[in-house]
């Protein structure tokens, strides 16, 4: 007794309460940008009912294995279902919406791995196929302007077995930089981007270039003044079109080379004028940005 005035009582109480199982449509939309959109036949009344769905999507998706996965659960957002989208829709009763919702849901996340597992294993084998290409340039810088000027520029590119190597190597025409082609205008191009091309932009996040007189662009002076260019027939290859390789872009890549030979004619420039002044060469070091600009170029020789 622990009170007089205040009594306790304790007792057993066996339930049994028969759960009908029902079915439930659910439905599970994987969208552009990989977030996922789930609609169950169930209402949310503070049951918990959409965490529950929420968490057996992430559970079921998680079986495809993708990178960028961790923080895969704030992709995925449930959607209020109406007689639009799902026809037919179940009943929020018999304490199983949960149960019956997360079934269905596993059910089309289950479908959907099965496909996406295929179309990953298809990416996969055409991912073993890459494209490569070797260059070898000599370039000449003015100290005093920074202007860099490619002397002489050798491409040697594997294009499989080209679709039509006129169009690949781009000697169609190479009487203005207009008619460049493929490899050779994918180089120019990445001439502009690694050494002219400065996207310069005000405070307020506004582009201030209003033109090429102060956004430069490649032009014919940008064309190394020996341009060779050579295709490589690599033979047969099962997973391309007729076996032929991708030729826009990647030549694109190559380019970063003639802002690597930049960089090396400014550290024997600064080695050369810190032994003219009896200075250690060791502290040579520098970060050359992209684009590396004229200026920029003139400012890092240390002859400003």
């Amino acid at each position: 007794m622990c009170n007089k005035w205040r009594q306790r009582g304790i007792s057993r109480v066996p339930i049994v309460h028969e759960v009908l199982l029902r079915s439930n449509p659910g439905k599970v939309s994987i969208l552009g940008d990989g977030s996922v959109a789930v609609e169950v036949g169930g209402i949310e009344l503070g049951q918990g009912l959409w965490t529950k769905v929420k968490q057996m999507t992430a559970f079921s998706l998680s079986a495809i294995k993708c990178d960028g996965m961790g923080d895969f659960l704030d992709k995925i957002r449930i959607i209020q279902a109406n007689t639009l989208s799902l026809i037919q829709e179940g009943l929020t009763a018999g304490s199983t919406t949960s149960e019956c919702s997360c079934e269905a849901v596993r059910i089309c996340c289950n479908i959907l791995v099965e496909r996406l597992t295929r179309i990953k294993e298809n990416l996969q084998e055409q991912m073993g196929s890459v494209e490569w290409g070797i260059l070898i340039l000599e370039v000449e810088v003015n100290l005093l302007t920074g202007q860099t000027t490619i002397l002489q520029s050798d491409i040697i590119y594997d294009c499989g077995q080209s679709l039509n190597p006129a169009v690949d190597l781009g000697q169609a025409s190479t009487l203005c930089l207009g008619c460049f082609l493929q490899i050779e205008g994918a180089f120019v191009q990445g001439i502009g981007f690694f050494m002219l091309e400065e996207y310069l932009s005000n405070s307020d996040g506004l582009v201030i270039p209003e033109g090429t007189w102060t956004y430069k662009i490649p032009t014919i002076e940008t064309i190394p003044r020996q341009f060779n260019v050579e295709i490589m027939n690599s033979g047969h290859h099962k997973k391309r079109l007729l076996s032929s390789k991708a030729s826009g872009e990647p030549p694109l890549l190559l380019a970063v080379l003639v802002h690597c030979a930049t960089r090396a004619v400014i550290k024997e420039a600064r080695k050369q004028l810190l032994r003219w002044k009896g200075l250690n060469e060791s502290d040579s070091t520098f970060q050359l940005e992209v684009p590396a600009t004229m200026s920029i170029v003139k400012k890092l020789q240390c002859l400003l």
